[in-house]
Parts: structure tokens; C-alpha cells; sequence
């Protein structure tokens, strides 16, 4: 059991304190622990949950309990290998139009998961988590960071200024391929100086828009394809998580028809958009879409090679959380979205012997 994305959170955001950079260490203070002890007053989201983002089991009365109810709740229940942590509050920094604050914090950031969470747990290993509206200190924190063995992932927020296949982001894919890293987007960053995530203009309510979320990482993929990201860095992967899935086949299918017709607009690209993303892009199955009819869901799974394709992903400790004893999956799929597809993504982590059999199968 791989699970590549367990949220890690803080009891309050001063256990920062001792990571910030000097030059910002005013500011913080002054700006930030004033306001709500568990996120940063930065992040004013646009839509309010109605209820709790938290699962309603789940409230850590302090820094300790939030590992301890981790591990009782998920770890151990699950039987899990590997939770690759993907933060919390720390993906809002890229609502912020201060690009140097917003690095500073991020690198405050992985500065406390190295060194308080991963410890904690040999299960445990992180994600780089970035500023992607300063691509140049992106790109230099994930060298410095990438020489920790058990940073597996750069990881952004899918609200941002511009898709992340614009050359703008180039030196965040260009210092991740060196580090031999993977880019995920992770659901977030509604807000700030990040583009609103629906097209047609903000929504009402929550449910609506949690509904409609997907289509940033829908743009997110369009974008790395259409701009020859893969041919550029050919080793890289782009990880899509907390997006949905079942949107992907149509977008593919009409990337490809305009793509036969307009390819000269893009000289570059060698091979089908679809051939791209079977190769590339990864999806995570939290939120899986869950039809009456399952039987709906694995075609259209079908159609992105979804035992090959799916990274199982379970939330936690969001309200939506995946029970992975729950997941509508094929059962001979199960093996590879549960296990074998992450390790071949995540190149940090051990290669079984049953994974490189798998690979060899597959190639």
C-alpha cells in the first residue's frame, strides 16, 4: 500500500518560527501568527466549507496527536508501506504576490517536515513543496532540498498565474529532472494572484465548486503537453492529484483531433497528445468518480490504461478521505494502482523485485 497523498499539518503555524528566514522573521511574526493558529491569513479561500474540511473523526488536540491519530487511523489500519506527505496550508503560498515571502515560507516548510515528520515514520517521505510564481527560487529550493533521499516529489498547487507547461515554470521542470524528481499538482490555491479555477467566474457554493475543480488539472495537462515538456525533459512525470479522472479521455480525445489538424503550430511534438500522457502523466484516485454503474467508470478507465496510469491516493484527513478497502477498481488493477504504479513513478523508493517483474511485463 502506496499512498501518495496523506496531508502532514501543524498545530499552529509557530513551529515555522525557527526555519524562517531572518529577513522575513518580522513579518511573519507580525503578519501571520496574529491570525488563525492553524493556516496562514493568507489563504482567504473564496469558498467556505460548510462544515469542516477535516474529517469529523480526526481533530488532533495538538502537534503529537496529529501523527498519533495518522498512525492509528491510517498507517496501521491500512497496512501502508509508504504515506508520501503533501502538506496542508503550505500549498496557499502560492496565492501570494510577494514571491520572495512565499519561497521563504515554503522553505520554512520543508525545513519542518524534514526534520520533524519524516523521523517519525519509516513509512514516511515527503514532497518538495514550492513557490511556482518565483521559478528561479523554486528551482533552487528543490536542488537544496532534493539531496534528501526521502524527498520523492516537487509539489504545486494547481491554482497558478499560468499553466505549468509555459516556459515561465521551465526552471522548476529543468531543476526537478535533474534531481530525478517528479512534478505533482495537488488541488489548491484558490486565490491570491492565482487565476480564478472556474472558468466562467466564481461559483456560489461549495459543492458546486468542489465539483468543478478539475479544470485546472485539466489545463495543467493540456499545457505541459502542448508545450513539449516531455520532449525537453523525456524522463519526467507530472502527477495530477485530487483532480478527478474520469475527464481525462475526452480531453485527450479532442487534444488529439485538434492536434492531427493544427500540428503545425507545434513542431516540436513528435507523437500524439494521448501518447504523451499514457507515458507522462499520472492520476491520482482520490476523488475516483463513482458512478451507479461501475462498469461506466473502468471503460472510460480503460481508456487511459488505467492499470497502468492510477496512483491510489486516499486524502487523508480531508472529509472526501478514500477508504482504500472501498475503491471501485477492477480487481486485477488493483495490485498496480495500490503498489506497483507508485513505485515506478516515485524512482526514490525501493524497487521490489515484484515491481521490476511488473515493469518488464508491461514493457
Amino acid at each position: 500500500m502506496i499512498d501518495c497523498d496523506v496531508h502532514n499539518d501543524w498545530a499552529t503555524a509557530e513551529v515555522l518560527l525557527p526555519y524562517i528566514d531572518r529577513n522575513f522573521r518580522d513579518y511573519f511574526e507580525r503578519g501571520e501568527l496574529p491570525g488563525p493558529k492553524g493556516a496562514f491569513p493568507h489563504a482567504h479561500r473564496p469558498w467556505l466549507h460548510p462544515e469542516d474540511f477535516r474529517r469529523q473523526d480526526i481533530k488532533p488536540r495538538n502537534q503529537a496527536e496529529h501523527y498519533s491519530l495518522m498512525k492509528e487511523s491510517l498507517l496501521d489500519r491500512y497496512s501502508h508501506d509508504v504515506a508520501i506527505l503533501t502538506g496542508e496550508e503550505a500549498l496557499e503560498a502560492s496565492t501570494l504576490a510577494n514571491p520572495y515571502y512565499a519561497t521563504a515560507l515554503v522553505r520554512a516548510y520543508n525545513d519542518w517536515l524534514a526534520d520533524y515528520w519524516l523521523p517519525l515514520d519509516k513509512r514516511f517521505k515527503g514532497s518538495i513543496i514550492v513557490a511556482a510564481q518565483d521559478p528561479h527560487g523554486a528551482a533552487a529550493e528543490i536542488r537544496r532540498m532534493g539531496r534528501n533521499p526521502d524527498m520523492v516529489q516537487v509539489l504545486m498547487s494547481s491554482g497558478s498565474y499560468r499553466p505549468f507547461g509555459d516556459k515561465f515554470y521551465h526552471p522548476i521542470w529543468e531543476a526537478a529532472a535533474e534531481m530525478d524528481l517528479p512534478i505533482a499538482v495537488h488541488l489548491g490555491g484558490q486565490g491570491g494572484i492565482n487565476y480564478n479555477p472556474i472558468g466562467c467566474g466564481p461559483t456560489t457554493f461549495y459543492w458546486e465548486t468542489h465539483a468543478l475543480l478539475l479544470q485546472p488539472g485539466m489545463t495543467h495537462v493540456a499545457s505541459a503537453i502542448a508545450n513539449g515538456v516531455f520532449e525537453k525533459w523525456p524522463n519526467m512525470s507530472l502527477i495530477i492529484i485530487e483532480c478527478g479522472v474520469a475527464w481525462l479521455p475526452a480531453l485527450l480525445w479532442r487534444m488529439d483531433a485538434n492536434f492531427k489538424s493544427l500540428r503545425k503550430e507545434t513542431p516540436w511534438l513528435k507523437r500524439l497528445p494521448s501518447e504523451y500522457a499514457r507515458d507522462h502523466i499520472r492520476m491520482s484516485t482520490q476523488p475516483l468518480e463513482n458512478p451507479d454503474n461501475k462498469d461506466h467508470l473502468w471503460a472510460v478507465l480503460e481508456a487511459i490504461d488505467g492499470k497502468h496510469t492510477l496512483l491510489f491516493a486516499s486524502d487523508y484527513p480531508h472529509w472526501d478521505f478514500d477508504d482504500p478497502t472501498k475503491i471501485p477498481l477492477p480487481p486485477a488493477w488493483r495490485e498496480n494502482v495500490f503498489e506497483l504504479n507508485a513505485r515506478k513513478v516515485y524512482s526514490r523508493l525501493p524497487q521490489t523485485q515484484k515491481a521490476k517483474v511488473a515493469e518488464l511485463a508491461a514493457a
